[in-house]
């Protein structure tokens, strides 16, 4: 893969989490329908969703389904907290998490790779997208596979592999004011019925964006 640096928001600053070697590459196309029972699927899905609230987490305006709930938990690293109800035939729950670090975290591709790092390479699906929103530039990477999942308290590092699981990683530059990063986690069926309204929540549109090589 090539990878490239975005400069403007200075050198990486997160650690790195996992091997990003060997990964697994999908096209943008898998996150459109490419039938008819999951275009009735994608349609009904669409059909019931609920209403809309606004939220307010920092500088950032977000329009969230209202059957995310926010956690009174505070978590470090943490701005938000939201836990998003299981998807049919899933029985654990999504978590939507929103962050925000100084001088931007580290940039895009360094964040991606962490966020890829985080899932196993045997059997891992990774796409990644750009766009904007209005005059915001936006990242998405979706990947899908086993999550190497935090397992017990962060300083000790320690992961549990857990198979059929996605991640909707955003990150997103509020233009002229700060980086913001948005990853929801969960089953996969859970995550990807959400993918739509993780990108409507900050105006993300998947016909206007392309694919990103990192």
């Amino acid at each position: 893969m090539k990878f490239r640096r975005w400069t403007h928001f200075g050198l990486a600053a997160l650690i790195t989490t996992g091997s990003t070697a060997m990964m697994a590459v999908a096209s943008g196309e898998d996150e459109k329908p490419k039938n008819a029972a999951a275009t009735e699927k994608s349609a009904k899905a669409e059909k019931k969703a609920e209403e809309i609230v606004d939220v307010k987490i920092g500088e950032l305006d977000l329009k969230l389904p209202k059957s995310w709930k926010q956690s009174d938990a505070t978590l470090p690293m943490r701005l938000a907290t939201f836990e998003v109800p299981a998807g049919e035939g899933d029985k654990d729950k999504g978590e939507f998490v929103i962050s925000s670090f100084p001088g931007g975290g580290g940039g895009v591709d360094a964040n991606i790779s962490r966020w890829v790092g985080q899932f196993s390479a045997e059997g891992r699906k990774v796409t990644v997208r750009q766009g904007k929103a209005g005059e915001s530039d936006y990242f998405v990477a979706n990947i899908s596979g086993t999550y190497m999942k935090p397992d017990g308290p962060p300083i000790l590092r320690k992961t549990k592999e857990t198979p059929g699981q996605r991640m909707v990683g955003v990150i997103l530059n509020l233009e002229g004011k700060a980086v913001y990063f948005m990853k929801l986690t969960g089953p996969d069926a859970t995550v990807a019925a959400q993918l739509n309204a993780v990108r409507a929540s900050f105006g993300g549109k998947l016909d206007d964006e392309k694919e990103y090589e990192f």
